[in-house]
């Protein structure tokens, strides 16, 4: 009997946008492969409750455990680092995160010129901003809705994120980085990159086909979420 491939993926517990948009992107695949959630509290961005949420997701035997959470776009990518280091130590399980499929993307894409959608505060924007420009990507254009909320990324309509990345575009960026897994800009990304000619990069797309790669899927089976699922 063929083991079917399973992707372990911690949510932070506020999200409620990651798991269903994620779970619809790996149909295609069927009983063949299956992902399943845990949830971690981000207090502080703590590092017991997310380990002690890795810890369940272990007892499902995945090819891949990931932090499904855009923290290290403002804390850095240490930070995602080390919390994959000590996943990957406590459960014996591979581990990657958001941010982590971010880099490796851009740099299979070459990426130099940014557009970045958020619905962050301007504090938090800054700080995103200036940890792109250290790994020598220039962020050209950006908006953010400087939202303090957490729940509240979530009300935003998938044409209401589709109008930030149009303003965005306007700057001819090499890709837009729609950033927050909890913000709905899954959706229309394939529909505007089609209109813009930009590849649309959103966080719960580009985590899942990074997770599908690492864990041996191709992730090009999956369509109607963007072009990032070809580019991985």
């Amino acid at each position: 009997m063929t083991q079917p491939v399973r992707i372990g993926m911690l949510v932070p517990s506020s999200n409620t946008v990651l798991e269903p948009y994620t779970s619809a992107m790996l149909a295609p695949f069927g009983d063949a492969a299956s992902v399943h959630y845990a949830r971690a509290s981000t207090s502080q961005f703590a590092l017991e409750p997310i380990l002690e949420a890795a810890d369940r997701l272990a007892e499902t035997l995945p090819r891949l455990i990931c932090w499904n959470g855009t923290s290290a776009a403002w804390l850095g990518l240490d930070r995602d680092r080390a919390l994959c280091a000590a996943i990957t130590q406590r459960t014996g399980v591979e581990a990657t995160s958001t941010m982590l499929a971010y880099e490796a993307l851009f740099r299979r894409m070459g990426v130099q010129r940014l557009g970045l959608v958020t619905p962050y505060l301007p504090e938090i924007q800054a700080k995103i901003i200036a940890n792109f420009a250290a790994q020598g990507i220039e962020v050209v254009s950006e908006v953010h809705l400087s939202d303090k909320g957490n729940h509240s990324f979530a009300d935003y309509s998938p044409e209401r994120v589709a109008g930030l990345v149009r303003e965005v575009a306007q700057a001819k960026p090499d890709a837009i980085a729609i950033i927050c897994t909890n913000f709905r800009g899954a959706p229309l990304a394939g529909a505007l990159e089609a209109e813009l000619g930009i590849p649309v990069l959103d966080s719960v797309a580009v985590t899942a086909a990074f997770c599908l790669r690492e864990a041996g899927l191709d992730a090009a089976r999956v369509t109607g979420w963007g072009d990032v699922f070809n580019r991985v």
